[in-house]
C-alpha cells in the first residue's frame, strides 16, 4: 500500500503542481485549500504525512499544527512546513509547534521529493512482535515500543521527531553530538544536509518538556562549538 499524503495550501496552483508530482512518485496524495478543509481532512483519514503551507488567510499552518499537536490522537504523524523565503520567525513559531521540517519557497522538486522520502522513512511504524526495549537513564526513561517517555515516573508526550531525538541522545548518553550528526542520524539527512536551526527547535523544546528549568538545564546541555550532550543532573561537561 502507498503512503498517503495530505497537502494543504490556499494556492491551487501550487497545490495541483505538487500533487501531480508526489503522485508521479507513486504516493496515495489528498489536498485542501484551506487550514479548516486541512483539518476535516485529517479527521477523515489520517495521512502518513501533511504537508502544511504555513501562510493561508483566517487560519494558518501555524493554527493547524497547534490544533493537532493539541490532540494526543494525531502527535505522531509527520509535518513538513512550506514558508516562503522570508518567513524565517514563523519557521520557527512552526517547529515550536511540533512540526518536523521544513522547506522553503521556491524550492525544486526534486528538494521536495527528497524530503518527502526522508520523514516518511523516519515514521514508518515499526514491525508487530517487535522485542521491547526500555531505555533509562537518570530520571528519564523511554519505552521504544510505546513511544512513551517518562520524567520521575510522570509521562511526557513527545512528537515523533522529538522521541527519536531523545532516543538517539539516550542512546548516546554521555556523548557530544554535534548539530550536524544529530541531522544525519535523527532526520536521516545525507551529510552537510539540513539546518541546524531544525536541531535548535527541537532540543529548545525538549527542555522544556523534561527540564524543570529550561533556561538552566541539567539534562540536555549544550557544549558551545561542539553540539549537545546528554548527561545526568550529577554529571558535568568539561
Amino acid at each position: 500500500m502507498s503512503d498517503y499524503i495530505l497537502m494543504v495550501d490556499d494556492d491551487e496552483e501550487v497545490l495541483g503542481t505538487l500533487t501531480r508530482t508526489l503522485k508521479k512518485q507513486g504516493y496515495e496524495v489528498n489536498g485542501a485549500t484551506s487550514g479548516s478543509k486541512g483539518l476535516q481532512a485529517i479527521k477523515d483519514r489520517v495521512p502518513d504525512l501533511l504537508i502544511l503551507d504555513i501562510i493561508m488567510p483566517r487560519m494558518t499552518g501555524l493554527d493547524v499544527c497547534r490544533q493537532l499537536r493539541a490532540d494526543a490522537s494525531y502527535n505522531t504523524m509527520p509535518i513538513l512546513f512550506l514558508s516562503a523565503r522570508n518567513d524565517t520567525e514563523d519557521v520557527v513559531k512552526g517547529l515550536d509547534l511540533g512540526g518536523d521540517d521544513y522547506i522553503t519557497k521556491p524550492f525544486e522538486l526534486t528538494e521536495l521529493n527528497a524530503r518527502v522520502r526522508s520523514l516518511l522513512r523516519r515514521f514508518q511504524r515499526e514491525p508487530d512482535g517487535q522485542a521491547s526495549l526500555i531505555l533509562s537513564y537518570g530520571e528519564l526513561t523511554l519505552d521504544a515500543n510505546s513511544h512513551q517517555l517518562d520524567v520521575s515516573g510522570t509521562p511526557v508526550q513527545l512528537t515523533s521527531t522529538e522521541y527519536r531525538l531523545i532516543q538517539h541522545m539516550m542512546e548516546n548518553a554521555g556523548k557530544v553530538l554535534s548539530a550536524t550528526h544529530l541531522l544525519q542520524h535523527v532526520w536521516l539527512y545525507p551529510e552537510n544536509a539540513g539546518d541546524p536551526d531544525l536541531v535548535r527547535a527541537h532540543i529548545r523544546n525538549l527542555r522544556a518538556k523534561i527540564e524543570e528549568n529550561s533556561s538552566d538545564p541539567q539534562y540536555i546541555k549544550t557544549v558551545h562549538g561542539l553540539g549537545y550532550s546528554l548527561v545526568t543532573p550529577s554529571d558535568e561537561i568539561n
